[in-house]
């Protein structure tokens, strides 16, 4: 996914930073490669392409691939049944993972990650700096996610913006509207309720949509849902084609609000304030990264954790049960503040 790919480049800038002679690839999922292109801390990108994933002899041959590189090191982040593959054709002569018990004999180091939460960082970073520990280098440091935008992608960016009269000088707020999936979406309603609230409470507001073409109809049902006041307010058909031109659109916005998930994680990358509006079977203790003034995030445990009784992660199935819980007016004050400070 998006957001585990940008938020696991922070160990090239790790790496780097005390062993700059040290060459560093990265293998990735294909689709995910613009939010982290033309990072200069990574020499060489492997992609992991849709017809590897669809193919165990395929998946074979690439892993037999990657064994002529000669690795020193494999550092495997989510010690998956592909990568545990990849580890075991790599020939690498130390393999680092995080620790699941059935797969821990295919590493030479595997870490057990935390579970206690550290909102100024967030697990997701804290357990990826981690596995940096068994090559002596500092986790102390805090490191964060970025994102790297060229000159000409930002001056024809602006140039877009302000041919569909969108004045750069006046609040200009991405809406992340819709998830990932279904159970990782705010409803509609509530989601038309939210962006009423943003536009009463800030005046002159221009708001931009987060969606890719065949997501329009989805978009289209919340933009109608909204007060007429709030429609005006929207510029429905401005938005990123592709990833890239949704990066570079949103590193000219004030702040993202919406749907928590690789949106967000982005504008946080791109030192954008943000408010994520948690899925009920996320855990926010991993993925609300660097929480303060400009990052918030809200989630249903945080207003009604009586209704916890097991990990988030349990409750997936019926996320949309439990969105019907996080009502819009339980976080309206969060949100108020949000828009103050930002």
């Amino acid at each position: 996914m998006i957001g585990d790919v940008l938020t696991s480049s922070i160990l090239f800038e790790a790496i780097k930073s005390q062993y700059p002679q040290y060459e560093l690839h990265y293998l990735i999922n294909s689709h995910t490669y613009p939010v982290v292109q033309h990072n200069p801390y990574i020499d060489k990108f492997i992609f992991y392409t849709p017809e590897i994933e669809q193919s165990k002899v395929a998946l074979l041959k690439f892993a037999h691939t990657l064994r002529k590189e000669k690795y020193n090191v494999l550092i495997d982040v989510y010690s998956k049944l592909s990568s545990n593959l990849i580890t075991l054709f790599s020939g690498a002569g130390t393999k680092i993972s995080k620790y699941k018990p059935y797969t821990s004999l295919l590493y030479h180091h595997a870490i057990k990650y935390d579970k206690s939460s550290n909102p100024k960082q967030g697990l997701a970073i804290i357990n990826r700096l981690q596995l940096l520990m068994p090559l002596n280098i500092s986790t102390e440091i805090n490191y964060s996610p970025k994102i790297y935008l060229t000159q000409t992608e930002k001056e024809q960016t602006k140039a877009f913006l302000e041919s569909h009269q969108i004045n750069i000088d006046k609040p200009l707020i991405m809406i992340s509207i819709l998830g990932s999936g279904l159970l990782k979406t705010y409803p509609f309603e509530y989601m038309a309720k939210v962006l009423d609230f943003i536009v009463e409470n800030k005046k002159q507001v221009q708001i931009l949509f987060n969606y890719i073409p065949r997501q329009i109809d989805e978009a289209k049902t919340i933009y109608n849902l909204c007060e007429h006041s709030t429609q005006k307010a929207i510029h429905f058909d401005v938005y990123g084609k592709n990833l890239r031109e949704f990066l570079t659109i949103t590193s000219f916005c004030n702040m993202l609000i919406g749907n928590e998930g690789g949106a967000v994680n982005m504008a946080k990358a791109l030192k954008i304030p943000t408010f994520a509006i948690f899925s009920p079977w996320i855990d926010k203790a991993t993925w609300n990264l660097f929480e303060n003034k400009s990052n918030m995030g809200v989630h249903l445990k945080d207003f009604k954790p009586e209704l916890y009784t097991e990990p988030e992660k349990k409750y997936k199935k019926n996320a949309s049960k439990y969105y019907q819980e996080l009502t819009p007016e339980l976080f309206y004050q969060d949100l108020k503040t949000f828009l103050s400070n930002n």
